[in-house]
């Protein structure tokens, strides 16, 4: 008999499957703490990162450090990407050396970065007959990542679904919310709140202030206002103005691209997100792309955000 990873899984393969072979791309700020997370399940993991010396960490604890995203998913039967962009992702799965050319039939591949349901369907459309592919985005802080709280939103058949599950559990918890695609979409619904809901406490703290009431109060009505987790979650960073980056703005800006062009695709007119979609470009375009996604608040309020 040859055992593959899967739940449930028969009782003679139980022992040989203590461990999966995972190939892991993409080691950044929520890609690293993940993989992490693999390897301390006891996982077999392959890692792959465009900059080496971000591998280096994980290869002390255990983990084989690949080449080339093709020579990581070499032998695994799972290869994870976790990648900041669609166009990053296409390049390292379908450019020269990619992932796509390790990937066969029997094999998962699970896309866990945000690039929209298009992209995800675009992707498994030029993979090898007889590869399964999920998407798997998360909704979740570094912290998080490192902690195993991760929201994981699954796009997959029911038989992929229960293939996946032992492993992705290791990262959080999972809601499986549709079949291929629909788990990179309702990452981006989840994503437009997001950025929504913080470029409305901006806009609410600078109407507030130049109708002359003070930061504070206005701060301690809008955690008690519909806004009340996104207030909460960012008020240390407004209060100071430092702004240490736990999802960085850049990413944020990206995602809310995507939803306005997945929303034109679906011929919807979203005004409140392209309104949002605008601060966030314009936080990035005045330098704050690197610090976290809540100094659009900054930007709003005319201040100069702080690392």
């Amino acid at each position: 008999m040859r055992c593959r990873w899967s739940a449930p899984r028969p009782r003679a393969c139980r022992r040989e499957q203590a461990m999966a072979k995972i190939a892991f791309l993409g080691l950044g700020q929520m890609g690293a703490p993940m993989a992490r997370r693999l390897l301390q399940a006891g996982h077999e993991l392959t890692v792959w990162n465009r900059t080496p010396d971000r591998a280096k960490p994980l290869a002390g604890a255990g983990a084989t450090v690949a080449r080339s995203p093709a020579e990581a998913g070499a032998g695994a039967e799972f290869a994870i990407t976790m990648l900041a962009t669609p166009e990053g992702l296409q390049e390292v799965l379908l450019g020269e050396n990619g992932l796509a050319n390790a990937l066969g039939p029997g094999d998962v591949y699970i896309d866990m970065s945000t690039v929209g349901p298009d992209t995800v369907r675009s992707i498994a459309a030029r993979l090898a007959e007889g590869v399964a592919v999920v998407d798997a985005p998360v909704r979740g802080s570094v912290s998080q990542a490192t902690e195993g709280r991760l929201e994981v939103f699954v796009g997959a058949g029911d038989k992929d679904f229960e293939r996946v599950r032992p492993i992705l559990e290791s990262l959080g918890s999972l809601t499986h919310v549709g079949g291929p695609g629909a788990g990179a979409a309702m990452k981006l619904v989840a994503n437009l709140v997001l950025g929504a809901s913080i470029a409305a406490v901006g806009e609410a703290v600078a109407l507030g202030e130049a109708l002359g009431l003070g930061r504070a109060p206005l701060l301690n009505m809008l955690e008690d206002s519909q806004l009340a987790p996104a207030v909460r979650a960012k008020r240390a960073n407004i209060e100071s103005g430092h702004y240490p980056p736990n999802f960085k703005l850049r990413h944020a800006a990206k995602d809310l691209r995507l939803v306005v062009e997945a929303a034109a695709g679906a011929d919807r007119d979203l005004k409140v997100s392209i309104a949002a979609r605008a601060w966030l470009d314009a936080a990035v375009e005045s330098g704050a792309a690197d610090l976290d996604y809540s100094a659009v608040v900054g930007t709003i309020l005319g201040e100069k955000p702080q690392p």
